[in-house]
């Protein structure tokens, strides 16, 4: 039986948006949730959500840049509202930053469902894949990724159950989703693949 790579690192630099707010409590540790802004090359910025326990909260400088190493997570929405997953960055640690932005995730995992390759109106490949990344306890983040170009044609050929190991940037993009009551705005996040990387021995 094969075994699925599993790895789920970010690292993130940038600027918190508003104070942390309490958003639940596990296990008597209370979770604080905040925006992280992390400027693009491009000059555009994504603004990425950010999940810390309590403990790290004195770690979060004020008017400062903040560096932040965790993981990216998964979790059901079961509010009804916005997309049925949700996408945090959950901090495992935090510290002042150096003042140099950074956006970096190596993820490796397998696909979970066919990908899906389509091209833009200008012609360009892409292609939507969804990568099961293991977790502790028998669990699992399902993570939405999207690549470019080549990568998208390359990826395209994977198959359900294939291992995939990747680096890139996690991203946010707003959208208009048609409801009942007009067209709201609502953001979604997803990984940018920049690379395929071999996967690491188990």
């Amino acid at each position: 039986m094969m075994t699925i790579p599993s790895r789920n690192e970010v690292l993130l630099e940038g600027r918190v948006q508003a104070a942390p707010a309490l958003s639940h409590e596990n296990h008597g540790t209370r979770f604080f949730r905040f925006s992280l802004e992390v400027p693009r090359l491009s000059g555009q910025a994504d603004l990425l959500p950010v999940l810390v326990p309590e403990p790290q909260l004195q770690k979060i400088p004020q008017e400062a840049p903040l560096r932040v190493r965790g993981q990216l997570r998964s979790f059901n929405n079961r509010s009804g509202v916005g997309n049925k997953l949700v996408l945090t960055v959950y901090a495992q640690d935090v510290e002042a930053g150096t003042g140099e932005p950074c956006n970096h995730i190596v993820l490796s995992g397998a696909l979970c469902k066919p990908p899906i390759f389509r091209k833009t109106p200008l012609g360009r490949s892409i292609c939507d894949l969804m990568l099961a990344v293991p977790r502790r306890y028998g669990r699992a983040d399902y993570l939405p990724v999207i690549a470019w170009g080549q990568l998208a044609i390359q990826s395209s050929r994977f198959q359900v159950g294939d291992p995939l190991s990747l680096e890139g940037r996690v991203q946010s993009r707003v959208y208009h989703k048609v409801t009942e009551e007009g067209t709201k705005e609502r953001v979604a996040y997803e990984v940018s693949m920049m690379h395929l990387t071999e996967p690491e021995a188990q």
